[in-house]
């Protein structure tokens, strides 16, 4: 019986790499998470920080993160209610893993950018570029 090549590193459907990547692979959950490594932020501070994302968006995926115990939302009763959000100590514990993030995107997406290089493989450049066996 031949044996897989990676079988130590097998990561089928149920994985913790994929239960992980499903509960913060969300569009804009990790880069929420990175504003919030910096302390507690109100929802248009995090809207002004992300000027890209929708207000529907942004509320869908500060929900997502608090229903999976990765933020606190703290709702203040005052007129007009102020509302903030911080990480959880389940939050806070994927500090390291948010910074290994960004620091591998900063050495091998920007810089693959910078080098004019999109950032998927165009699949028919490499086929044409491939030597033929």
């Amino acid at each position: 019986m031949p044996r897989r090549r990676h079988a130590r590193f097998d990561c089928s459907p149920g994985c913790p790499v994929e239960a992980t990547l499903s509960l913060i692979g969300g569009k804009w959950k990790g880069v929420v998470l990175w504003h919030l490594l910096q302390g507690t932020l109100r929802f248009n501070e995090i809207r002004r920080r992300l000027p890209e994302v929708t207000q529907r968006m942004l509320t869908n995926q500060l929900r997502e993160l608090e229903a999976d115990g990765f933020i606190i939302r703290t709702v203040y009763p005052e007129v007009p209610p102020r509302v903030e959000y911080s990480l959880s100590d389940r939050g806070r514990s994927l500090e390291v893993v948010i910074k290994a993030l960004k620091a591998w995107g900063e050495a091998n997406v920007l810089t693959a950018g910078r080098a004019g290089l999109s950032r998927r493989p165009n699949k028919d450049k490499d086929r044409e570029a491939a030597p033929v066996a």
